[in-house]
């Protein structure tokens, strides 16, 4: 089981390969929105924005996210390591729920170039 610093970690190396992202990639990372992660086995949620290309982490929460994100994504740690290190397909983990991202309706279509 992934903790929650190889968690944090995974979100920090996302966060850099969107900053480091082209094209249209990178036009969907420049969304500016509150987003929550919350790691379902460790029962955690990483709170902060999507701003400047980044995911800027401000608090890790214990439970569930308190206030509702613009971007939520909800997943087990082990989910988000393998999904950063592109040994996890996002798609197929999303339809099958493994995944769980909930946003509004254009904000998943700009996410989708990201995923």
């Amino acid at each position: 089981m992934a903790t929650i610093e190889e968690c944090r970690s995974a979100l920090d190396k996302l966060s850099d390969s969107m900053q480091h992202s082209e094209g249209g990639v990178r036009e969907a990372a420049a969304l500016d929105r509150s987003v929550s992660c919350h790691i379902t086995d460790l029962d955690v949620t990483f709170a902060g924005r999507m701003t400047g290309g980044r995911i800027e982490v401000h608090e890790t929460l214990p439970g569930p996210p308190r206030e509702k994100a613009q971007i939520r994504l909800a997943l087990t740690g082990d989910d988000l390591v393998a999904l950063v290190d592109g040994e996890l397909h996002f798609a197929r983990a999303w339809g099958s729920g493994r995944v769980r991202l909930e946003a509004g309706l254009t904000d998943l279509f700009r996410l989708r170039k990201l995923l």
